[in-house]
């Protein structure tokens, strides 16, 4: 078999392996769609759940939601931003490069029920901070913490040495070089992975169902030790329903709402990436 054969034979089956997952992903798009466009109205969006969700809307849901991704990406980012400057600047063996690597890698290796157990066994049992959405947020940091760090850390090791070099040679110190020419040359990878790990993060069910979420009965929270209710468990509750016909209706309208919301991170990070690239060519 000749090189160019081989070429050919390689470029097809590339193009089959992409038509097949996207057809797969449309597939399970439109069956959403299909199923969960007849839920949505306005009262579905804006009312409060009751008889168990199987009837009304899922507002109080969203908000948990967002409410919980939104604050998991408020403690993630100097975490992660610091993590990566310091790998990046300060961390000169190979050995202890080695080592971080190998923990960040681990932590992202991890399965997401592990860390809710952790969760569990830590906020709840031993520190005894209850069922609470603040201790999900913390999780879910935790959670998203590895990618956030590498996203960041490879955008600010992307940047030309000369940038260093030049910013040292007009006397600045390295903080400064770290503040003025680092953190805005490599914000854009931290926020772009920030904004993907949000998007993975708001459909998590298990890391935060028995730590920070009620499937009922609750509204949004008046501080940080009350419990919410998201959409990820708030589905898992209405497919043990399945028997229901209103109930499921429910659950394909909740399931349209999280995938969209999904879409919708996952879109702005991407615009940001080419907002940020753009800008960088100028």
């Amino acid at each position: 078999m000749n090189r160019q054969l081989k070429n050919k034979l390689f470029t097809y089956a590339t193009w089959i392996a992409v038509i097949l997952s996207t057809t797969i992903l449309f597939f399970l798009f439109g069956v959403i769609l299909w199923n969960g466009l007849p839920a949505i109205d306005f009262n579905f969006l804006s009312q409060a759940s009751s008889n168990f969700g199987a009837s009304s809307g899922i507002i109080y849901q969203i908000a948990g939601s967002v409410l919980i991704v939104l604050f998991s990406a408020i403690i993630c980012l100097p975490v992660a931003i610091g993590t990566a400057i310091f790998k990046s600047e300060y961390v000169i063996s190979k050995k202890l490069h080695a080592i971080i690597n190998t923990l960040i890698y681990s932590l992202n290796g991890i399965p997401s029920v592990i860390f809710g157990i952790f969760g569990l066994i830590l906020f709840v049992n031993i520190l005894g901070m209850g069922i609470s959405w603040i201790v999900g947020s913390i999780i879910l940091a935790m959670m998203i913490l590895p990618t956030v760090t590498l996203s960041t850390y490879h955008s600010i090791n992307s940047i030309p040495t000369v940038y260093r070099e030049s910013s040292l040679a007009l006397g600045l110190t390295k903080w400064q070089v770290i503040r003025k020419v680092l953190l805005p040359q490599g914000f854009s990878g931290a926020v772009t992975g920030l904004l993907i790990d949000v998007a993975r993060a708001i459909g998590e069910t298990a890391p935060i169902m028995f730590i920070a979420t009620a499937f009922s009965g609750v509204a949004f929270p008046n501080s940080f030790s009350e419990p919410v209710s998201t959409l990820p468990t708030h589905i898992l509750a209405l497919a043990q329903q399945a028997t229901n016909p209103d109930a499921l209706q429910n659950a394909w309208g909740s399931s349209l709402v999280l995938v969209t919301l999904v879409v919708l991170f996952s879109i702005s990070a991407l615009c940001f990436r080419l907002k940020h690239q753009t800008i960088s060519k100028r």
